[in-house]
């Protein structure tokens, strides 16, 4: 359990939950949809090799260790919100937006 304090609202939701007073609306196709989808999600099926320069990589580094995962990790997270729509290329909308005046 959570050594964190939690206010009165928190625990006694908790407490409910705990007591099997929630149950999930989702019907059985769904939630076998959504699990076949999380399990293609964190799948690592494949490798790649880069070259970046070792002040990325110590870069890369250091944000892994602030939010608490390993650098391979991180970078993966990141190319992933990338092409899935998660992250913007600020420069190139930028880029766009010049080009199309």
């Amino acid at each position: 359990m959570n050594k964190n304090k939690l206010n009165r609202e928190d625990q006694e939701l908790l407490e409910a939950f705990e007591a099997g007073e929630f149950k999930s609306d989702l019907k059985d196709e769904r939630r076998t949809q959504l699990a076949k989808l999380a399990g293609e999600a964190i799948r690592k099926d494949k490798r790649i090799n880069i070259r970046i320069s070792s002040r990325d990589l110590e870069a890369l580094q250091r944000r892994a260790i602030e939010e608490g995962l390993p650098y391979q990790s991180l970078v993966s997270s990141v190319l992933h919100k990338y092409v899935s729509g998660g992250f913007k290329d600020i420069s190139a909308d930028k880029a766009l937006q010049r080009t199309s005046r």
